[in-house]
């Protein structure tokens, strides 16, 4: 895939998120238990996930038993996203709760791939891509100001 498909793939994803939060808080609201959604939230996207897994290949038994176990620690850091974001958004404002994992978002990444973590690419945090990663968090603080 081009550079310009993997973008707004991901532009698509990010549009998701926001949708995501204030969808699943609605729905916590609905039933009264902001968890039991973030439960139906996981079982309508593991069964989406499955059937695109059928659909390209499956997995492999053997691959994934042999696979490292920390690496399975992404579903719980998925479910922690979703809990929290199902559970304050309501309180804190979708646009505020975002925001926030936007930050931490621009952290995180920025380290990643400046050590390489989890075989990511290697991307150096040169001064300038410092600078890129304050501008936009300038930015998101600024969208924060009333």
């Amino acid at each position: 895939m081009s550079y310009s498909t993997y973008a707004v793939i991901m532009l698509a994803a990010g549009l998701g998120i926001p949708l995501m939060a204030a969808l699943n808080a609605a729905l916590g609201k609905i039933i009264g238990n902001p968890a039991g959604a973030v439960v139906i939230l996981l079982l309508v996207a593991m069964i989406a996930a499955a059937a695109i897994c059928s659909l390209t290949g499956g997995i492999s038994l053997i691959t994934l038993i042999t696979a490292p176990k920390h690496l399975f620690f992404a579903g719980v850091l998925a479910a922690f996203y979703m809990l929290s974001i199902t559970f304050i958004s309501p309180h804190f404002g979708v646009g505020n709760a975002v925001f926030f994992v936007l930050l931490g978002q621009l952290a995180s990444a920025a380290a990643i791939d400046h050590f390489a973590l989890f075989g990511a690419n290697a991307t150096a945090l040169t001064p300038m891509r410092s600078l890129g990663i304050s501008v936009m968090a300038l930015g998101v603080w600024i969208t924060q100001q009333a």
